[in-house]
């Protein structure tokens, strides 16, 4: 089990990678054409995919690494350069999205791509699920992790919901700081990431931090 202190981050993590008020102008311009109706069914199965994508890397994203491969360690460095990547595009507000806002997008598809993967339940977002679920085996510890992916899951959809409210009161501005802030705690969060991972491939690492 990690402690409260963990959990609390690994939930800030993923909210700011998640980053729901971040994705409202890309969701207002793929969902224009929709209905209101259409709208709530699209609010909907967003997140309840991202849910989806978030469980399943929860519980079967160590059994695929093994599959591959692939070394937890070496998948947290990985994961931690995609996050700081994402972060430093946060910080300079670089969201547009301009592949997936320009494409064009059926109805019955657009919660799924774009919104769900790549732009909500990335790579960052499972790298960072799969890490912190390899921290312990104890159910409690899934529990909790679950626990924080549903959190996240419903401040999507409080964000998602009040859309309407919020595009007419938030600035672009506003959003741009938001997002930076965010962009901030997830840097420091991917440098964690990092050097954890080059610490499991080099033990003399470890040593040398004690000299």
């Amino acid at each position: 089990m990690l402690s409260f202190a963990e959990y609390a981050q690994f939930f800030v993590g993923l909210l700011a990678i998640v980053d729901p008020l971040g994705a409202i102008p890309v969701f207002l311009i793929l969902t224009a054409h929709q209905s209101a109706v259409t709208k709530r069914a699209t609010i909907r199965l967003t997140v309840l995919s991202v849910f989806g994508v978030l469980i399943v890397s929860l519980f079967l994203g160590e059994w695929i690494l093994s599959v591959l491969g692939i070394s937890i360690n070496a998948f947290r460095c990985a994961g931690g350069l995609v996050l700081l990547l994402m972060a430093l595009s946060m910080l300079q507000s670089d969201l547009t999205q301009s592949e997936e806002v320009s494409a064009k997008h059926q109805d019955d598809t657009v919660a799924l791509v774009p919104l769900t993967i790549p732009l909500l339940a990335g790579p960052g977002a499972i790298s960072t699920v799969i890490v912190y679920a390899h921290q312990s085996h104890e159910w409690s510890h899934f529990f909790l992790i679950g626990a924080a992916i549903v959190s996240v899951c419903f401040c999507l959809w409080l964000t998602l919901v009040a859309m309407p409210w919020l595009s007419k009161h938030l600035t672009a501005k506003s959003i741009a700081m938001s997002t930076r802030i965010m962009g901030l705690l997830l840097a420091a969060i991917a440098i964690e990431f990092i050097a954890g991972g080059m610490k499991g491939l080099f033990p003399s690492l470890t040593a040398l931090s004690h000299l």
